[in-house]
């Protein structure tokens, strides 16, 4: 197989994503069932989610409030007058025969997602945003056990976020999920565990001759489960496009499965267009007029943005911009190093300590910030007494390991342990100049050039001070004594 990089020196890849996410709403888009994973298959169902005879469906207010809410969000264009419709295609898991769905009308149109990418921050346009409900879940058997379906996932909220044909590479279009789904979590409409189905992305990809502005022929590819595996899939695909291009052959246009476990796509069916689905409005849903009022209220609902909070992060706090995007890549986080600093850390102590310490902890514990047991006050109380030469940086980490199994501030473990570093210069000069008089070898063969001994003298030194010596202090008082001022 070619190597992307080789296929990218003549062809550009021209990718449009699809982005569906299950919004957490309590229940269902058009019924009243409970809207939950895991629950027993089967067990949140109705005559509406199920589409039996003589059931009519009910748009839920909260689905419409969340998708205006990232509408507004990405600078989409809110039709105030839209409607649903039926999408219709048999599947076993879509017991009505028809997806409710938007078509022509959708709730969002336009607007872009900000990405940072290569160094630079750069806009991907978004075609639409509508909402639709969610088909049920195939479970299909081993060794030909057949095939059972839950039902639990019918009706279910999405809102599928439809980018324009303008990502580039697969490393963009991760980048570009990346934000998205940050986006989602800052707004608090989506859990986005891509596991659970919260978040699924569907991927057309065609190529065309460097240069040139007509589009070549799309393919669509479905089943990638996780951002790597968009990633991988989207390698594959514009390889194997380039290969059959090189060869003098012809894209087809199919829809393609990515097979995480071989690695590679594999062709489900031919390519549908929209009139296949034979699209109408739904007779039994009334058309959505989105007021001023319900505008308004999305409006005052939203907060600040990933990217916007990048920004202020460098500026406000003068971070660096890579410590500014993990910093803001999870609002708990964010939130976190935000209280720490209000709490009276330095910022540059609160995002190296966060960023290091603090999420080495919650690596090992298979946690999330939220579930740090160190409280942001607790947390700067540590960060000022290492800050200020209480404890050593190395003592610091050991009382914040201990600061996690109890509530005791770091000023109090500091104490009951006897931990502060020894800073007065009176007995520090003792203990240098006790070390210099037990090596004389040592101190003579510093003096006549060796200094690579310097280490072995403040070893002693901090050996003899039980490792509580300021190593500020200590380092000044060894290198007055060592050069016999």
């Amino acid at each position: 197989m070619s190597d992307l990089s080789t296929v990218l020196e003549r062809w550009e890849p021209v990718i449009g994503l699809e982005v569906h996410a299950q919004l957490s709403t309590k229940t269902k888009m058009f019924c009243g069932c409970r809207n939950v994973y895991g629950a027993p298959p089967n067990s949140h169902t109705c005559p509406t989610c199920l589409g039996l005879p003589g059931a009519l469906p009910v748009a839920n207010e909260q689905a419409v409030n969340y998708a205006l809410k990232l509408g507004l969000a990405v600078g989409s264009e809110i039709t105030t007058f839209s409607r649903f419709a039926r999408k219709n295609y048999f599947y076993p898991d879509l017991t009505k025969g028809y997806q409710i769905s938007q078509y022509d009308e959708p709730l969002c149109s336009g607007g872009a997602v900000t990405i940072r990418w290569e160094g630079a921050s750069r806009e991907i346009p978004l075609t639409r945003i509508h909402l639709e409900e969610d088909a049920g879940k195939s479970i299909h058997g081993e060794n030909g056990d057949g095939t059972k379906v839950d039902f639990n996932r019918c009706g279910v909220p999405l809102v599928e976020i439809v980018s324009d044909p303008e990502i580039r590479s697969p490393g963009e279009a991760k980048s570009y999920l990346t934000r998205l789904k940050q986006i989602l979590e800052y707004l608090e409409i989506c859990d986005c565990n891509m596991e659970e189905g919260n978040l699924r992305c569907d991927a057309n990809i065609s190529i065309r001759p460097k240069g040139e502005t007509e589009f070549g022929v799309k393919t669509e590819m479905k089943n990638m489960n996780s951002f790597r595996g968009v990633e991988r899939g989207l390698m594959s695909e514009i390889v194997r496009q380039a290969e059959v291009l090189d060869g003098g052959g012809e894209v087809r246009q199919v829809t393609l499965l990515w097979n995480e476990a071989e690695q590679k796509a594999e062709v489900m069916r031919s390519k549908e267009e929209a009139h296949d689905y034979r699209y109408f409005p739904d007779p039994d849903l009334v058309p959505l007029s989105v007021s001023e009022d319900a505008l308004e209220q999305a409006r005052s609902s939203l907060v600040e943005l990933p990217d916007e909070r990048e920004k202020r992060f460098i500026t406000q706090y003068g971070l660096k911009e890579d410590d500014a995007v993990i910093l803001t890549s999870e609002t708990s986080l964010a939130v976190y190093f935000e209280a720490t600093v209000t709490e009276g850390a330095e910022a540059s102590d609160a995002a190296k300590w966060i960023l290091g310490e603090a999420l080495s902890m919650i690596k090992e514990e298979e946690g999330s910030m939220d579930s740090f047991p160190v409280a942001p006050d607790r947390f700067a109380g540590l960060l000022r007494s290492v800050t200020d030469g209480i404890v050593s940086v190395a003592t610091g980490k050991s009382v914040l390991r201990k600061m996690a199994s109890n509530d005791l501030t770091a000023a109090e473990i500091i104490e009951e342990e006897g931990l502060a570093q020894l800073s007065d210069e009176s007995a520090l000069s003792d203990a240098v100049a006790k070390v210099l008089e037990d090596n004389p070898d040592e101190l003579e063969r510093y003096r006549s050039g060796k200094k690579a001994l310097f280490g072995f003298f403040m070893g002693a030194v901090m050996k003899a001070t039980g490792g509580k010596s300021d190593p500020k202090v200590t380092r000044q008082l060894l290198t007055d004594a060592l050069e016999g001022k």
